[in-house]
Protein backbone atom coordinates (compact mmCIF):
# COMPACT_ATOMS: atom_id res chain seq x y z
CA UNK A 1 0.00 0.00 0.00
CA UNK A 2 1.35 3.43 -0.97
CA UNK A 3 -1.29 5.38 1.05
CA UNK A 4 -1.46 7.46 -2.26
CA UNK A 5 -4.26 7.14 -5.30
CA UNK A 6 -3.89 8.58 -8.70
CA UNK A 7 -6.73 8.58 -10.92
CA UNK A 8 -7.20 10.35 -14.26
CA UNK A 9 -10.02 12.21 -15.81
CA UNK A 10 -8.85 13.76 -19.44
CA UNK A 11 -6.25 16.05 -18.88
CA UNK A 12 -7.01 16.09 -14.92
CA UNK A 13 -4.91 13.60 -12.57
CA UNK A 14 -6.37 13.42 -9.13
CA UNK A 15 -3.75 12.47 -6.32
CA UNK A 16 -5.82 11.45 -3.17
CA UNK A 17 -3.94 10.89 0.08
CA UNK A 18 -4.90 7.20 0.94
CA UNK A 19 -4.63 6.67 4.70
CA UNK A 20 -7.96 7.30 5.95
CA UNK A 21 -7.33 4.92 9.08
CA UNK A 22 -4.32 7.04 9.99
CA UNK A 23 -5.73 10.90 9.37
CA UNK A 24 -3.49 10.44 5.88
CA UNK A 25 -0.69 10.88 7.82
CA UNK A 26 2.45 10.66 5.71
CA UNK A 27 4.83 7.70 6.43
CA UNK A 28 7.91 6.68 4.00
CA UNK A 29 5.81 4.83 1.09
CA UNK A 30 3.28 7.96 0.74
CA UNK A 31 5.71 10.36 0.86
CA UNK A 32 7.83 8.03 -2.09
CA UNK A 33 4.70 7.72 -3.97
CA UNK A 34 3.31 11.89 -4.05
CA UNK A 35 7.33 12.14 -4.75
CA UNK A 36 6.47 9.88 -8.29
CA UNK A 37 3.14 11.02 -9.03
CA UNK A 38 4.61 14.61 -9.07
CA UNK A 39 7.62 13.82 -11.47
CA UNK A 40 4.78 11.68 -13.62
CA UNK A 41 2.77 14.62 -13.74
CA UNK A 42 5.63 17.07 -14.26
CA UNK A 43 6.82 14.82 -17.46
CA UNK A 44 3.52 14.21 -18.94
CA UNK A 45 2.35 16.70 -21.28
CA UNK A 46 -1.53 15.24 -21.35
CA UNK A 47 -1.74 16.15 -17.54
CA UNK A 48 -2.81 20.14 -17.91
CA UNK A 49 -4.26 20.29 -14.13
CA UNK A 50 -3.23 18.64 -10.54
CA UNK A 51 -6.23 18.09 -7.96
CA UNK A 52 -4.81 17.34 -4.40
CA UNK A 53 -7.38 16.36 -1.51
CA UNK A 54 -7.83 13.94 0.97
CA UNK A 55 -9.83 10.40 1.55
CA UNK A 56 -11.91 10.44 4.41
CA UNK A 57 -12.58 12.86 7.35
CA UNK A 58 -9.16 14.65 7.17
CA UNK A 59 -7.42 16.17 4.73
CA UNK A 60 -3.43 15.44 6.23
CA UNK A 61 -2.76 15.09 9.80
CA UNK A 62 1.13 15.77 9.07
CA UNK A 63 3.68 13.49 9.70
CA UNK A 64 2.83 9.96 10.92
CA UNK A 65 3.79 9.78 14.58
CA UNK A 66 3.23 6.64 15.41
CA UNK A 67 5.97 5.31 12.97
CA UNK A 68 8.25 8.70 14.51
CA UNK A 69 8.03 6.86 18.06
CA UNK A 70 8.63 3.12 16.61
CA UNK A 71 11.84 4.60 14.99
CA UNK A 72 13.55 4.81 18.50
CA UNK A 73 16.56 6.40 17.95
CA UNK A 74 16.67 5.95 14.28
CA UNK A 75 13.69 8.67 14.18
CA UNK A 76 16.39 11.70 12.53
CA UNK A 77 17.49 9.34 9.65
CA UNK A 78 14.00 8.96 9.54
CA UNK A 79 12.68 12.04 9.22
CA UNK A 80 15.68 12.80 6.82
CA UNK A 81 14.12 10.02 4.35
CA UNK A 82 10.66 10.91 4.83
CA UNK A 83 11.57 15.02 4.27
CA UNK A 84 13.66 13.89 1.00
CA UNK A 85 11.09 12.36 -1.03
CA UNK A 86 8.39 14.64 0.61
CA UNK A 87 10.09 17.89 -0.11
CA UNK A 88 10.55 16.73 -3.89
CA UNK A 89 7.47 16.59 -3.97
CA UNK A 90 6.59 20.08 -3.16
CA UNK A 91 9.40 21.15 -5.46
CA UNK A 92 7.73 19.62 -8.68
CA UNK A 93 4.49 20.22 -7.66
CA UNK A 94 5.21 24.02 -7.17
CA UNK A 95 7.68 24.27 -9.90
CA UNK A 96 5.60 21.88 -12.72
CA UNK A 97 3.72 24.14 -15.40
CA UNK A 98 0.75 22.90 -14.92
CA UNK A 99 -1.57 24.40 -12.17
CA UNK A 100 -2.54 22.54 -8.97
CA UNK A 101 -5.89 22.80 -6.93
CA UNK A 102 -5.80 21.69 -3.43
CA UNK A 103 -9.52 20.39 -2.09
CA UNK A 104 -8.97 20.21 1.63
CA UNK A 105 -11.61 17.60 2.33
CA UNK A 106 -11.01 17.71 6.42
CA UNK A 107 -8.45 19.01 9.04
CA UNK A 108 -4.93 19.38 7.91
CA UNK A 109 -1.94 19.41 10.56
CA UNK A 110 1.87 20.13 10.04
CA UNK A 111 3.23 19.10 6.37
CA UNK A 112 -0.56 18.73 5.65
CA UNK A 113 -1.15 22.29 6.44
CA UNK A 114 2.32 22.78 3.58
CA UNK A 115 0.45 20.29 1.05
CA UNK A 116 -3.28 22.49 1.26
CA UNK A 117 -1.05 25.88 0.94
CA UNK A 118 0.77 24.45 -1.94
CA UNK A 119 -2.72 25.07 -4.48
CA UNK A 120 -2.50 28.01 -6.44
CA UNK A 121 -6.27 27.91 -5.90
CA UNK A 122 -6.84 26.41 -2.23
CA UNK A 123 -10.62 25.01 -1.71
CA UNK A 124 -11.42 23.78 1.92
CA UNK A 125 -14.83 22.01 3.05
CA UNK A 126 -16.39 23.95 5.78
CA UNK A 127 -15.33 21.00 8.35
CA UNK A 128 -11.63 21.64 7.37
CA UNK A 129 -9.65 23.04 10.07
CA UNK A 130 -5.28 23.84 10.34
CA UNK A 131 -3.31 23.37 13.23
CA UNK A 132 0.94 23.90 12.76
CA UNK A 133 0.92 21.17 16.19
CA UNK A 134 5.07 20.94 15.47
CA UNK A 135 6.15 22.61 18.16
CA UNK A 136 3.44 20.78 20.96
CA UNK A 137 5.37 17.43 19.55
CA UNK A 138 8.56 18.90 20.14
CA UNK A 139 9.36 19.03 16.15
CA UNK A 140 9.58 22.33 13.75
CA UNK A 141 8.07 22.29 10.48
CA UNK A 142 8.80 20.59 7.22
CA UNK A 143 7.33 20.11 3.75
CA UNK A 144 7.64 24.32 2.92
CA UNK A 145 5.16 25.12 5.66
CA UNK A 146 7.63 27.59 7.46
CA UNK A 147 8.23 28.98 3.74
CA UNK A 148 4.45 29.24 2.13
CA UNK A 149 2.44 30.40 5.59
CA UNK A 150 4.22 33.82 6.40
CA UNK A 151 3.97 34.50 2.83
CA UNK A 152 0.43 33.48 2.78
CA UNK A 153 -0.61 35.46 5.85
CA UNK A 154 1.89 37.85 7.01
CA UNK A 155 4.65 36.99 9.41
CA UNK A 156 3.18 38.12 12.57
CA UNK A 157 0.22 35.94 12.05
CA UNK A 158 2.36 32.99 11.03
CA UNK A 159 4.78 33.39 14.44
CA UNK A 160 2.03 33.13 16.47
CA UNK A 161 0.26 30.33 14.48
CA UNK A 162 3.79 28.10 15.08
CA UNK A 163 4.67 28.91 18.26
CA UNK A 164 1.14 28.83 19.82
CA UNK A 165 -0.57 26.12 17.31
CA UNK A 166 -3.83 27.60 17.77
CA UNK A 167 -6.46 26.30 15.90
CA UNK A 168 -7.63 27.95 12.64
CA UNK A 169 -11.10 27.33 11.17
CA UNK A 170 -11.90 27.20 8.06
CA UNK A 171 -13.94 30.56 6.83
CA UNK A 172 -11.36 32.34 9.25
CA UNK A 173 -8.64 30.72 7.23
CA UNK A 174 -10.32 31.96 4.21
CA UNK A 175 -10.61 35.32 5.82
CA UNK A 176 -6.68 35.68 6.62
CA UNK A 177 -5.42 34.22 3.37
CA UNK A 178 -4.31 30.54 4.28
CA UNK A 179 -7.52 29.34 1.62
CA UNK A 180 -8.48 30.73 -0.81
CA UNK A 181 -12.55 30.57 -0.35
CA UNK A 182 -14.45 27.62 1.78
CA UNK A 183 -17.20 25.73 -0.57
CA UNK A 184 -21.00 24.81 0.44
CA UNK A 185 -21.39 21.91 2.84
CA UNK A 186 -20.76 18.85 0.19
CA UNK A 187 -20.13 20.61 -2.62
CA UNK A 188 -16.12 20.56 -2.42
CA UNK A 189 -15.37 17.44 -4.36
CA UNK A 190 -18.08 18.91 -7.79
CA UNK A 191 -16.13 22.10 -7.41
CA UNK A 192 -12.92 21.67 -7.17
CA UNK A 193 -13.14 18.77 -10.14
CA UNK A 194 -15.01 21.57 -12.37
CA UNK A 195 -12.24 23.94 -11.67
CA UNK A 196 -9.32 21.83 -12.44
CA UNK A 197 -11.17 20.86 -15.41
CA UNK A 198 -11.55 25.09 -16.34
CA UNK A 199 -8.14 25.29 -15.44
CA UNK A 200 -7.10 22.10 -17.53
CA UNK A 201 -9.14 24.23 -20.88
CA UNK A 202 -6.82 27.42 -20.26
CA UNK A 203 -3.23 28.14 -21.33
CA UNK A 204 -1.54 25.93 -19.55
CA UNK A 205 1.95 27.37 -20.43
CA UNK A 206 0.66 30.61 -19.57
CA UNK A 207 0.11 29.14 -16.39
CA UNK A 208 3.28 27.71 -16.00
CA UNK A 209 5.16 30.96 -16.72
CA UNK A 210 2.95 32.95 -13.65
CA UNK A 211 3.57 30.10 -11.30
CA UNK A 212 7.39 30.75 -11.46
CA UNK A 213 6.93 34.44 -11.87
CA UNK A 214 4.68 34.66 -8.68
CA UNK A 215 6.59 32.06 -6.74
CA UNK A 216 9.53 33.63 -7.82
CA UNK A 217 8.52 37.56 -6.85
CA UNK A 218 9.38 36.77 -3.26
CA UNK A 219 12.94 36.01 -3.44
CA UNK A 220 13.85 38.03 -6.59
CA UNK A 221 15.32 41.84 -6.77
CA UNK A 222 12.70 44.34 -8.68
CA UNK A 223 14.73 44.94 -11.13
CA UNK A 224 15.49 41.55 -11.67
CA UNK A 225 12.34 40.30 -11.52
CA UNK A 226 11.37 42.90 -14.35
CA UNK A 227 13.84 41.41 -16.55
CA UNK A 228 12.25 37.68 -16.24
CA UNK A 229 8.84 39.15 -16.62
CA UNK A 230 10.26 40.46 -20.33
CA UNK A 231 11.72 37.34 -20.98
CA UNK A 232 8.82 35.40 -19.94
CA UNK A 233 5.84 37.44 -21.74
CA UNK A 234 8.36 37.11 -24.96
CA UNK A 235 8.91 33.66 -24.77
CA UNK A 236 4.84 33.27 -24.44
CA UNK A 237 4.51 35.08 -27.80
CA UNK A 238 6.55 32.39 -29.20
CA UNK A 239 4.69 29.71 -28.11
CA UNK A 240 1.40 28.72 -30.00
CA UNK A 241 -0.91 29.15 -26.71
CA UNK A 242 0.14 32.43 -26.98
CA UNK A 243 -0.39 33.14 -31.01
CA UNK A 244 -3.52 31.22 -30.85
CA UNK A 245 -4.60 33.29 -27.83
CA UNK A 246 -4.21 36.45 -29.50
CA UNK A 247 -5.54 35.38 -33.06
CA UNK A 248 -8.91 34.22 -30.86
CA UNK A 249 -8.99 37.57 -29.04
CA UNK A 250 -8.59 39.58 -32.63
CA UNK A 251 -11.04 37.03 -33.75
CA UNK A 252 -13.55 38.10 -31.48
CA UNK A 253 -13.48 34.05 -31.10
CA UNK A 254 -12.60 31.58 -27.99
CA UNK A 255 -9.61 30.48 -27.90
CA UNK A 256 -8.87 26.60 -28.82
CA UNK A 257 -6.12 25.68 -26.40
CA UNK A 258 -5.10 21.91 -26.39
CA UNK A 259 -7.43 21.36 -23.34
CA UNK A 260 -10.49 23.28 -24.28
CA UNK A 261 -13.35 21.76 -25.63
CA UNK A 262 -14.03 23.51 -28.64
CA UNK A 263 -14.00 22.10 -31.82
CA UNK A 264 -10.28 21.05 -33.61
CA UNK A 265 -8.92 20.88 -30.01
CA UNK A 266 -6.07 18.06 -29.79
Amino acid sequence: MTGLRVDRDGAVVTLTLDRPESANAIDIPMARALMEAAIACDEDPGVRCVLLTGNGRFFCAGGDIASFGDAGERLPALLKEITAYLHAAVARLARMDKPLVTAINGPAAGAGIGLALLGDIALADPSAHFTLAYTAIGMSPDGGTSWLLPRMIGLRRAQELCLRNTRVKADEAAAIGMVTRVTGEGALATEALTLAHELAASATSAIGATRRLLLDAQVTPFETHLDAEARSIAGQARKPEGREGIAAYLGKRKPDFPGSDSPGAV
